[in-house]
């Protein structure tokens, strides 16, 4: 009973900061329909890795603020906190951080080719963490499920294996919201025959000391205790 108030606690925690959040959001301009100017430049300068060996898999982390180690170190982020994580398991891979801060699924959708294009080879494996963006903008839930469904349909076409992270609604949208939105992830992963890593938060949500000072993000502490838990998930998924 007391674990339950607690998680019911952090909850509310998530639930009033993504309200600030999405009323920060509502007062500027509407998510665009394509990146704005010089996202393809952004994505292009994160998304650049050395040529990896032959037999090292090529992992791309492909989201949004959450995978693009918003306002972290470089080396703090996800992605090369995940590749340390995988050699410390001996399994030596190179992860590619293409994560876009501010990121919704239709922007994500519309740098999908060009992201994939840019690498050197075709991936062993693509992370897509997209969504919560959608979420906090309070963008309809079948908007989202209609572009992350685009996005698998591309990554499928290509013979990419994913493993999706998934998101979970704020409570303070509402139930009716939360309905529609937090089965996305795991249909489509059905659908889809991805993996699925529940809830990209599940660990740091709610626990301050885990947390940027805006209450969502995690910190290095936090990148930490995300990996930890994600990073045999993915070896899971490397595996031959």
């Amino acid at each position: 009973m007391k674990k339950e108030r607690s998680l019911g606690h952090k909850w509310m925690q998530y639930g009033a900061l993504a309200l600030i959040v999405q009323l920060a959001v509502a007062c500027s301009d509407k998510t665009p329909t394509s990146p704005p100017a010089g996202h393809e430049a952004q994505v292009a300068n994160q998304a650049q890795p050395a040529v990896p060996a032959a037999d090292e898999p090529l992992v791309v982390a492909f989201g949004d603020s959450l995978y693009a180690g918003y306002n972290l170190d470089q080396d703090k982020g996800l992605a090369p906190v995940l590749e340390k994580a995988l050699t410390a398991h001996g399994m030596k891979a190179r992860v590619v951080n293409a994560g876009v801060s501010g990121d919704t699924t239709a922007a994500g959708l519309t740098r999908l080719a060009f992201t994939l294009d840019g690498l050197p080879r075709k991936p062993d494996l693509m992370l897509v963490g997209l969504g919560g963006n959608d979420m906090l903008r309070g963008l309809s839930p079948a908007e989202t499920r209609t572009n992350l469904d685009a996005i698998l349909a591309q990554l499928q076409k290509r013979g990419i294996p994913v493993l999706l992270t998934g998101m979970l609604a704020s409570p303070n949208m509402g139930p009716d919201y939360a309905a529609a939105f937090n089965p996305i992830y795991p249909e489509l992963a059905q659908k889809y025959k991805a993996g699925l890593y529940p809830f990209m938060l599940d660990g740091v949500i709610g626990d301050r000391t885990l947390q940027l000072p805006d209450g969502i993000h995690p910190n290095d502490k936090g990148v930490t205790v995300i990996v930890g838990k994600l990073a045999p998930v993915v070896a899971e998924a490397l595996k031959p």
